[in-house]
């Protein structure tokens, strides 16, 4: 992150329809675009950015809820205000600090996103930051929560009849409970607008 900024926005994701649940705690810039959030939700989670998304909160100077994220190609949906344009200061307060984030929209991941505190920016840190959080996300595609949830019971019951196709699937290395902030690799959103739209 290489623009300057004074202010760091600590949000705390988590991911609804799972119990335990899933969350992370995150520090950004307070300079970022939504889509940046978004990127910064994606890898500190741990998805891989294969589907659409949008955000959905309350606007300070609409008085009402607006969708933010990638409007369609063909300019139809006029509803939806273009995330890289949107600065995440204009809309989250501390009078205003929740928004719902939903990721994929055919497994329907949704997410509460909430502002928890304005910090200085620590000199000598890196951000954005991941400095908490719980539990293991999904693989993309297994069917939001209640396919999630189908996929855990059988990989803990070695005859179940999916058992080895999940395995196969999965890999060796998925282990639901295990999350470690020092492994969150957070990519420049720069970049990845650059391999997502160039």
């Amino acid at each position: 992150m290489k623009r300057k900024f004074d202010r760091v926005y600590q949000f705390k994701i988590t991911l609804k329809d799972i119990a335990p649940p899933i969350w992370r705690r995150i520090q950004v810039p307070d300079i970022y675009t939504f889509w940046d959030l978004h990127v910064a939700i994606q890898d500190a989670l741990g998805w891989l950015d294969y589907h659409l998304h949008e955000f959905e909160m309350k606007s300070p100077s609409k008085g009402r809820k607006v969708r933010i994220g990638i409007p369609d190609e063909d300019g139809f949906d006029r509803s939806i205000y273009p995330g890289w344009k949107m600065r995440i200061s204009d809309y989250f307060a501390m009078d205003n600090k929740k928004a719902r984030y939903l990721y994929d929209f055919g497994d329907g991941w949704e997410h509460n996103v909430v502002l928890e505190k304005i910090l200085p920016r620590e000199t000598g840190k890196q951000y954005p930051a991941c400095i908490d959080g719980k539990r293991a996300c999904p693989p993309e595609d297994c069917s939001g929560a209640h396919g999630y949830e189908h996929l855990l019971e059988v990989i803990m019951d070695p005859s179940h009849a999916e058992y080895q196709e999940l395995i196969e699937w999965l890999g060796d290395d998925f282990e639901p409970e295990r999350f470690q902030c020092e492994e969150v690799y957070f990519w420049d959103p720069q970049q990845r607008w650059k391999i997502a739209f160039e």
